[in-house]
């Protein structure tokens, strides 16, 4: 879809870029690092290796256990073949022979008929941050199109799916709130980034450099990568996840420009479906006057005007994201069956909205989601700080009582939630311990990424409005050798959205067949 707001020059379905030529026991494993350690891992069956980190030369003794790598048989699915890896890694890279060992999860893929074919590997890196990889069904999509030439490798990232996955309940059993920010700061990019590293010398034959896709998150995540062990890498594609990449926390600049964007799509959404203005408004005044601020949520929790909002995280910004939040409204209010009976907000709509979260089952999404833009400082609830220089637009029950449209949130995390949201409730303490920690390691190396010599393609989605478009820009300008596809055509799920069309276009420009010009 074209932006009406585009420049005349960005209003085209491709646009590319070259920046080529711009520039032990678990309460030992919880000690703080004073700076992010990226490991070169040896192959497996070497004696000794140099383990090379940001801060130095670390020498330790290679392990060679099989019980940290173990690899399932083939199992199929529709035109596929898939193999189950786990792999037993240190909590804490910092002293990886001392820390506790979590596991980390990797799902092989191949087209049916190419098992033992001998092939180069991609990685890919699921968007979140708290999201585990996409179970395939069938072969389609992106996959289809990367399985006729790469083996493909799904990562559930440390803390979701498989891989030591952090629920609501597994997470109850660190009982202090203190012990576990002390363990959750060793879930951002940094630490995602050692675990693919492990991963690839055990995996891949003679540890050969492999491709990563990064979608989002995973996107930030390969820029991660770029800066810290780019030794690893062949080439990267990034889908809609080029981050900010300064000194200290850029959330601050991160929610300015995002909220901005986010009033530009609530003014699209209520344009489409002009019907929706007055339902929002009555549902938020029925919210307000509700005994207690709120209406129950069958998971415990409760629905506030400030809790509505928040269905703009994915009603806002994702293909289909209008339409689906059109019928959700549709189907708001109970119908009435006898004359007389109260008005009630139905239980469809309360589950539904309870489902479009999902905390209940991927809660380090909102726990880390500030942290994944800290080096050095603190968040301090940048989101919460930021909406505070917008809250005339964004106050629900004043919009309400004027008459005006109700605005949605985007891709932010408010501190009220962890009184609201059920599954978030006992991680109410630590989720404010993480938001003032300033100890927070380097995430990024702009020095490295001036200097890049790994093959980068970049799709940026002009429309995108959970990574802003100014923002990719401006980090792009730092990534040496980067090329950049433009296009309105998709938002942020373009590469979900798209079939092979983004992957196909990325790695088209990487390797010929999409020229400069």
């Amino acid at each position: 879809m074209l932006a009406t707001h585009a420049p005349p020059s960005l209003i085209r379905p491709l646009l590319f870029f070259d920046f080529s030529s711009s520039l032990s026991t678990l309460s030992e494993s919880l000690s703080p690092i004073p700076s992010a350690r990226l490991l070169r891992f040896r192959p497996r069956g070497t004696s000794l290796g140099a383990l090379t980190t940001m801060s130095g030369v670390i020498t330790v003794a290679a392990d060679t256990s099989s019980s940290e790598h173990v690899a399932g048989n083939w199992y199929s699915v529709p035109d596929l073949r898939l193999r189950d890896h786990r792999f037993m890694v240190p909590l804490d890279y910092k002293f990886p022979a001392a820390s506790y060992k979590i596991s980390i999860f990797a799902r092989e893929v191949v087209a049916v008929g190419k098992e033992e074919q001998p092939m180069p590997y991609l990685l890919y890196l699921q968007g979140g941050p708290g999201f585990e990889c996409p179970r395939p069904t069938e072969s389609s999509g992106w996959i289809l199109k990367a399985c006729e030439e790469f083996r493909v490798i799904l990562m559930d990232q440390r803390g979701t799916g498989l891989s030591t996955p952090l629920t609501p309940s597994s997470m109850q059993q660190i009982k202090s709130a203190q012990n576990l920010a002390a363990y959750l700061k060793y879930f951002r990019a940094d630490s995602i980034v050692n675990d693919a590293e492990f991963i690839r010398v055990r995996i891949v034959p003679d540890a050969r450099p492999w491709t990563v896709l990064g979608q989002s998150y995973g996107g930030f995540c390969g820029v991660t990568y770029l800066s810290f062990a780019p030794q690893g890498l062949k080439q990267v594609l990034l889908t809609g996840g080029i981050p900010p990449i300064g000194d200290g926390c850029t959330a601050d600049s991160v929610y300015r420009a995002c909220f901005e964007h986010v009033i530009h799509q609530n003014a699209k959404y209520y344009k489409r479906f002009p019907q929706d203005v007055e339902i929002v408004r009555d549902v938020v005044t029925y919210l307000a006057e509700a005994e207690g601020g709120g209406v129950d949520l069958p998971s415990g929790g409760i629905l506030t005007p400030k809790g509505l909002q928040f269905l703009g995280l994915s009603g806002l910004g994702s293909s289909a994201g209008f339409e689906r939040l059109h019928y959700l409204f549709e189907r708001v209010w109970d119908p009435t069956l006898v004359p007389g009976a109260p008005k009630r907000i139905s239980s469809y709509f309360l589950n539904s909205y309870e489902s479009w979260l999902s905390f209940d089952t991927n809660p380090l999404y909102a726990i880390l989601h500030e942290s994944i833009y800290c080096q050095g400082a603190s968040s301090r609830w940048s989101a919460h700080r930021v909406r505070a220089d917008h809250e005339s637009k964004f106050d629900a029950i004043r919009a309400a009582k004027e008459g005006r449209p109700v605005f949605f949130t985007g891709e932010m995390i408010f501190p009220w939630m962890f009184d609201e949201v059920h599954a978030l409730k006992p991680f109410k303490v630590a989720a404010h311990l993480l938001a003032e920690k300033e100890d927070w390691p380097p995430l990024y190396d702009i020095t490295a990424l001036k200097n890049n010599k790994v093959p980068v393609a970049a799709a940026a989605y002009y429309e995108d409005m959970y990574v802003n478009f100014k923002l990719i820009m401006e980090t792009a300008s730092q990534i040496a050798g980067i090329r950049l596809w433009i296009t309105n055509e998709y938002m942020h799920s373009g590469l979900r959205d798209g079939g092979g069309q983004v992957f196909e276009n990325l790695m088209g420009m990487l390797n010929g067949k999409k020229p400069l010009f």
